[in-house]
């Protein structure tokens, strides 16, 4: 297979590095180019200006922001990447599809960065250059010594959820209220910006099985023959209905398109961040963790350590 990312592994490349972990680097690369070869991109980092320059526009395309609060800019993107940090494109021949940007975090907390934005054209969606753009990363990341990503969501968007938990093999961390306050912009419709932080364990073997297609699997249907509680769910008219939180195995429902909801009922959509955050945010705050997400549109949270669960 040609490859299709810039990625290229030197064994010795890093002091102290085992055979485990050249095996396990190399595996990431080559899950990064197949998952590239199969979206029909060709990702690789940027650093050029006018590289730098197509991302801000990009980005500006997809959120349409408040001028004076764009996602980024180009000279701070120039500054990301002369300091060494992460900033990579997926391009289709010239033309630039996604693009994801991230930082190393504080030396203390050892080697680790923070996914701050990703983002596609919605002439790419449905070809999973997305996820070959996660995956680049993943691998770029794991060549320079990092073992874990961490990144944040809107906890209420369906795909995400199911995108960074199952697609991805994320794990959640914590929940973040209104995490960036007021965000005036086509996807986020000046909502509270409540948020889901996520850690990946870059070579941890759920992440690993992840990225070769082998995500863990959540039913809320079965789980609901096993007597999970529902903490929330939706009503027959797209309401949020809260439930029960008691129980060791909790679901807890988001509605199929709140982006869309934002501008048709936007009542009804500050109705469902009011209600995932009592629901999800208490959850987690009383010792619950998230342990899978159903594509359905479902959390599954597990109050007890069972075999297999994220922690």
């Amino acid at each position: 297979m040609a490859s299709v990312t810039d990625l290229h592994h030197d064994p010795g490349g890093l002091p102290g590095r085992t055979a485990d972990t050249a095996a396990a680097i190399d595996a990431a690369v080559q899950a990064a180019d197949a998952a590239a070869q199969a979206s029909g991109v060709h990702v690789r980092e940027l650093s050029a200006l006018a590289d730098l320059e197509s991302v801000y526009r990009l980005y500006d395309g997809i959120w349409r922001p408040d001028p004076k609060n764009p996602p980024v800019t180009t000279e701070m993107l120039r500054a990301l990447t002369k300091a060494g940090n992460y900033v990579a494109g997926a391009y289709e021949g010239e033309q630039l599809l996604g693009a994801c940007v991230g930082f190393f975090g504080a030396p203390l907390q050892g080697a680790t960065m923070h996914s701050h934005i990703a983002g596609v054209s919605s002439a790419a969606r449905g070809r999973s250059v997305g996820f070959a753009l996660k995956l680049h990363q993943r691998a770029w990341a794991m060549l320079r010594g990092v073992s874990t990503i961490s990144w944040t969501f809107d906890p209420l968007v369906q795909r995400n959820a199911y995108f960074n938990l199952a697609k991805l093999g994320a794990v959640a961390e914590e929940y973040l209220p209104n995490f960036y306050g007021g965000m005036h912009d086509r996807i986020n419709g000046g909502d509270d910006t409540d948020r889901l932080l996520v850690r990946w364990d870059l070579a941890g073997p759920r992440v690993a099985a992840a990225c070769v297609h082998a995500p863990p699997r959540v039913d809320a249907a079965v789980e609901r023959g096993n007597g999970a509680v529902v903490a929330l769910e939706s009503s027959a008219h797209g309401r949020p209905v809260p439930g029960r939180l008691d129980g060791d195995v909790l679901l807890v429902a988001v509605p199929p398109d709140v982006e869309s909801l934002r501008t048709s009922d936007p009542g009804c959509a500050k109705e469902w961040r009011t209600a995932l955050r009592e629901a999800l945010a208490g959850l987690l705050s009383d010792g619950a963790h998230v342990s899978g997400f159903d594509r359905a549109g479902w959390y599954r949270l597990n109050r007890t350590e069972t075999e297999g669960a994220p922690r």
